[in-house]
């Protein structure tokens, strides 16, 4: 079956990592194609590593082009794929298009976003998700969410509600995993010493992601442990980002926060912490994070933003969007448990992930997401 993945960036973020999984472990039934409507980046070039083909409409983002469109309609009637699938927004509407023009037999949308406020998302953003919930009804013959809170916020504000389906994000229990002498390593390379406890947030620079939030909440955490270290990685927080470091040194925390900036060894960081958080407040559909921790084996205090509290259900802490009070508190819980009840706890997260979440079981679904789609397409042209 050959597909068609037309996705808006192919850069580091939560929908495009999920991609790369999803893609690099299709059956060899599949043959995947996919085309960034904006310049190639750093996951379309791990995936052409792999052998999937990627181009790019050579788009800007946020700048119409006709011209691409015309491209992406060529070249949808030259691969000829039984299935288009797009990821995000702008690529729903503009490869939705293209697909129907190009006369491809299935499309299917995917939604992996979460809150709709006026406030937090741009005007053009919300035109192009008003346009898409009015052609839902015609448009796509499916449209997949990575959550449920996804599903219903976009079912409220008009999209189609039975076509509708919700697969959660996946995680590679093998590579997401319990590691000592990774909390060793890390440990070493931050300087401090090996009993040193560690609280992390991994996330890119991004107002979602809410960092001056938890960086509140880590001083709250501070006063009363003294002791405890903050790990924070991802693109744009690294020592260079002045509005960190004038944080930091208002909440006097500057000893005691690592900045690692984009990383490329997520699992071995994530693996050395005792506690990870996600302080989000908005936006988050299904955060990678969360379950990249627990399969890691490391207990979770999150914001009940997306899916966040279901994925974490018991197996660790979650307070209300904003309450980074509640947040610090929350941590504070966790590292006042008993070691091994914590490494229990973990247990538990990463038993949840494997039961719930394993990147395999939700390949599958996605396999048999697409031959659904595809075998009603046929069967309404015969």
């Amino acid at each position: 079956m050959k597909l068609i993945f037309i996705i808006t960036t192919t850069g580091v973020g939560g929908a495009e990592t999920m991609l790369h999984r999803v893609l690099t472990r299709l059956s060899p039934d599949f043959k995947p194609h996919v085309i960034s409507m904006t310049p190639v980046e750093r996951i379309g070039e791990q995936l052409r590593a792999f052998g999937i083909p990627v181009e790019s409409l050579g788009m800007r983002q946020g700048v119409p082009n006709p011209i691409a469109l015309m491209h992406l309609i060529r070249r949808l009637r030259d691969v000829r794929p039984d299935v288009v699938h797009t990821w995000m927004y702008h690529a729903d509407l503009m490869g939705g298009i293209a697909a129907r023009l190009a006369d491809v037999p299935a499309l299917a949308w995917c939604i992996r976003h979460s809150n709709l406020a006026p406030a937090e998302n741009k005007s053009l953003t919300l035109a192009v998700v008003r346009a898409n919930a009015f052609l839902s009804h015609r448009m796509p013959d499916r449209v997949l969410c990575c959550s449920e809170v996804a599903r219903k916020i976009h079912v409220a504000c008009g999209y189609a509600p039975e076509k509708m389906v919700v697969v959660p994000n996946g995680f590679d229990v093998s590579h997401f995993k319990p590691d000592a002498n990774a909390r060793q390593s890390v440990r070493a390379e931050l300087g401090v010493p090996l009993d040193t406890t560690l609280v992390g947030l991994i996330g890119r620079w991004h107002p979602q992601k809410n960092h001056a939030g938890f960086l509140s909440a880590a001083a709250e955490v501070h006063l009363r442990r003294p002791d405890v270290h903050f790990l924070l990685a991802g693109h744009g927080v690294d020592g260079g980002n002045q509005v960190i470091q004038q944080t930091l040194a208002a909440h006097g925390l500057a000893s005691v926060v690592h900045l690692l900036g984009l990383r490329n060894d997520i699992a071995r960081l994530t693996a050395a912490l005792d506690v990870a958080s996600s302080s989000s407040s908005y936006g988050e559909a299904f955060p990678n994070v969360v379950g990249e921790a627990m399969a890691s084996g490391v207990p979770c205090a999150v914001t009940d933003v997306g899916d966040s509290a279901y994925i974490v259900a018991d197996t660790g802490r979650v307070v209300s969007p904003g309450d980074m009070e509640g947040l610090a508190h929350a941590i504070g819980s966790l590292l006042e448990m008993p070691a091994e009840a914590l490494r229990v706890l973990g247990a538990r997260a990463r038993a949840r992930v494997a039961e719930h979440f394993e990147i395999g079981k939700i390949v599958r679904r996605y396999e048999a997401f697409y031959q659904e789609i595809a075998s009603a397409s046929r069967n309404k042209r015969r």
